[in-house]
């Protein structure tokens, strides 16, 4: 199997993504896209065959991206094609390409979706010493899905509805780290659903499982998250990933309405909401 990986030395998800490959037994074609970054034209194709605009692929942590006004949308594609030939760190990472498909793959998890039937070796962990992990869609009726939120004190009433998408979240080695799901409404998604198991809090699992999810909901369009915690503790960790309070009536109607924000959660409950970025 043929695999490039457009890389950064120092990035840890590219290290870690890297790993994850070379844990699936590949060892891919490395480039250095800062030392060789990849024409327009080499670009622009690898932008198709990933299927996203040039805008998406763009990196705002530490670059030059907002001082060059790149968030403005009258930006053209070429003079964002043009940013990135003059500074290549504008280009987000890391960038795996394999007869499966081109994705940017953060969380590093991404890439396992175009390694087909490949399974990485069950000792392998992230640059930052945290377990990968696996998610695998469950059914709103999974007794242990149930079970779980409500030994949590999460609502399981609507576990079924329509619209709503769960996942188990497992180590390499089919540990169970948690579950966590989400409601799409348009560009807009709802987090919920989200718990991890004692053995694995506050060593990053939670964090790990939350970028996950919020990438599985980005691929279907949503580009703005919002959860709802009834706690402390809840909103606290929600505000380490970059949430902050909101308030309810200035949220789209349809996160307003939800089952969960119109009665299934506690009136006190705190909504807080974070554009979903990579």
């Amino acid at each position: 199997m043929t695999v490039t990986l457009y890389h950064n030395p120092d990035c840890g998800t590219s290290r870690s993504t890297l790993a994850l490959l070379r844990a699936c037994g590949v060892e891919p074609a490395v480039i250095e896209y800062l030392r060789t970054p990849p024409s327009t034209p080499e670009l622009v194709a690898l932008l198709d065959r990933m299927g996203v605009p040039v805008r998406e692929i763009l990196r705002q942590k530490d670059t030059p991206y907002a001082a060059m006004g790149l968030g403005d949308p009258a930006r053209t594609d070429a003079a964002l094609h043009a940013a990135i030939q003059a500074h290549p760190i504008l280009l987000n990472r890391p960038i795996v390409v394999t007869a499966a498909g081109a994705k940017l793959c953060r969380p590093s998890e991404v890439v396992l979706d175009l390694l087909p039937g490949r399974r990485p070796a069950m000792a392998a962990a992230r640059d930052d010493g945290t377990a990968f992990l696996r998610d695998h869609r469950a059914r709103g009726d999974d007794p242990d899905l149930v079970e779980a939120l409500a030994a949590a004190g999460l609502p399981t009433a609507d576990l079924t509805d329509p619209g709503r998408i769960v996942f188990r979240y497992t180590t390499l080695d089919r540990q169970d780290v948690g579950w966590g799901g989400f409601e799409r409404y348009g560009a807009d998604v709802l987090l919920r659903s989200m718990m991890v198991m004692p053995w694995c809090r506050r060593q990053g699992g939670g964090r790990n499982l939350a970028a996950l999810l919020m990438r599985r909901a980005y691929d279907q369009g949503a580009r703005q998250a919002y959860a709802l915690t009834g706690g402390p503790e809840a909103r606290a960790f929600f505000e380490r990933l970059g949430f902050s309070a909101c308030d309810r009536a200035a949220a789209p109607a349809a996160i307003r309405t939800t089952r969960q924000a119109s009665g299934l959660c506690p009136a006190s409950a705190t909504l807080l909401t974070k554009r979903i970025t990579f």
